[in-house]
């Protein structure tokens, strides 16, 4: 008797076995696919966001194209106003200034008074009324 009890024993021991190497590779099987799902999920948010990054990259170059070009607009509008016949033009024309050999002459023409019908219509009711 003491066979059979033998083999039993190792046979459950062997099973016992199985049943641990079974479940740590199911273990691991599991942490694995976590593990894959994670570098799925982390491979996805880094090229989404290099796709974002390279669109706001383009904007950017975008702006700073426009704005050297104002840059430089701005710079040839400096140059010309600090030049002495724009100086000269403002003079004449905002500052109502004159030339050496030149006569300035400023013509204002009168305004006609504008009269309200409103005010005529008003009168008018007042007048009336006072009948």
């Amino acid at each position: 008797m003491k066979k059979p009890d033998l083999i039993e024993k190792t046979q459950e021991k062997n099973n016992q076995r199985k049943n641990k190497i079974r479940f740590y590779y199911s273990f691991l099987t599991i942490v694995l696919l976590v593990c894959l799902v994670q570098i799925g999920i982390s491979a996805f948010n880094n090229i989404t966001k290099s796709i974002s990054y390279h669109g706001k990259i383009k904007k950017m170059k975008a702006l700073n194209q426009q704005a050297q070009l104002e840059n430089q607009r701005l710079k040839e509008e400096l140059e010309d106003f600090s030049s002495m016949k724009s100086l000269e033009a403002i003079a004449r024309n905002n500052l109502k200034m004159a030339g050496e050999d030149e006569v300035l002459v400023i013509i204002n023409k009168p305004q006609a008074p504008q009269t309200d019908n409103k005010n005529k219509k008003h009168i008018k009711k007042k007048s009336k009324d006072k009948k």
